[in-house]
């Protein structure tokens, strides 16, 4: 778990990739939590 961990949302934000962890921004609906 770290910034250059691609598993991450961190780490995702930090390549400046998408995936399950960190989807694309959409339109807010429901928020989790």
């Amino acid at each position: 778990m770290g910034a250059g961990d691609m598993r991450t949302r961190r780490g995702k934000i930090r390549a400046g990739s998408y995936g399950n962890t960190r989807p694309h921004k959409t339109r807010k609906k429901k928020p989790k939590r």
